[in-house]
């Protein structure tokens, strides 16, 4: 009668043997989350951002909220091609002098700001479009972090031309006229590429302040605001500062 081996046994056993359960780690755990977490909003951001290079926005918060509030606003997208090349020049001579040599703050605004006291802005044209077509206006410090991230996102994925166009079609020139075209209809009765150089001026002298100023009816600090814009867009398209929006 044969005899069976318990070696082999042994050896099937010891094989089939299962390697003891790993211990949670939830430090490791919330790692990998937040990981995770930060690459897939990381990867939404850049898609967002993308998509409006190539995707005229339909809206923004602001346009929105005062749509709601007036029961509808005045707004006609017009392409870049489409503007007066003075007003691309008066809008960065107003709002963003080195804008075509920034990657999207200006560092010596920034500290000329500080310097005042904070009592003017150094926002960049950049960090506007980013506010008014991402973000929402109400000042507090995640808006800022999240505007702080997204803007060398911007700067990074659309040309300059394009930042510049989108920011002309959703600023606010009037309580409820958003974007050049609507704004020259509105003051002066002509389309967004027959602006003149004054006009195109005084529209750009609203912009910080378009519920209180009035394009057709200057202040004379207006005045005084228009002539200094006419001089910068004279100046940076001469010392090419205008390069990188102009084709």
């Amino acid at each position: 009668m044969a005899v069976k081996s318990r070696t082999s046994t042994r050896g099937k056993t010891r094989g089939k043997r299962k390697s003891a359960p790993r211990s949670f780690r939830p430090f490791g755990f919330v790692r990998r989350w937040l990981w995770r977490t930060g690459l897939a909003l990381a990867l939404l951001a850049v898609c967002v951002v993308l998509l409006f290079r190539v995707v005229n926005p339909p809206t923004t918060h602001t346009i929105w909220s005062e749509s709601r509030r007036l029961d509808g606003v005045q707004r006609t997208w017009v392409d870049a091609a489409n503007i007066a090349p003075v007003m691309l020049r008066s809008a960065v001579a107003a709002e963003d002098a080195n804008f075509c040599t920034h990657w999207g703050f200006d560092m010596d605004a920034i500290r000329a700001a500080i310097d005042d006291g904070a009592s003017r802005g150094g926002s960049t044209i950049s960090q506007q479009v980013v506010k008014n077509v991402y973000l929402w206006q109400a000042r507090s410090y995640v808006r800022k972090a999240l505007e702080a991230l997204m803007t060398p996102l911007l700067e990074a994925l659309w040309p300059k031309r394009r930042i510049l166009e989108v920011y002309l079609n959703v600023a606010e020139f009037d309580e409820g006229v958003f974007g050049v075209d609507a704004a020259a209809r509105h003051y002066f009765g002509v389309s967004a590429g027959a602006l003149t150089d004054r006009q195109a001026a005084l529209l750009a002298s609203v912009l910080p302040n378009p519920k209180e100023r009035e394009a057709n009816r200057p202040s004379a600090a207006m005045n005084r605001r228009a002539a200094t814009i006419m001089d910068g867009a004279a100046l940076i398209a001469k010392d090419g500062r205008a390069a990188c929006f102009e084709n």
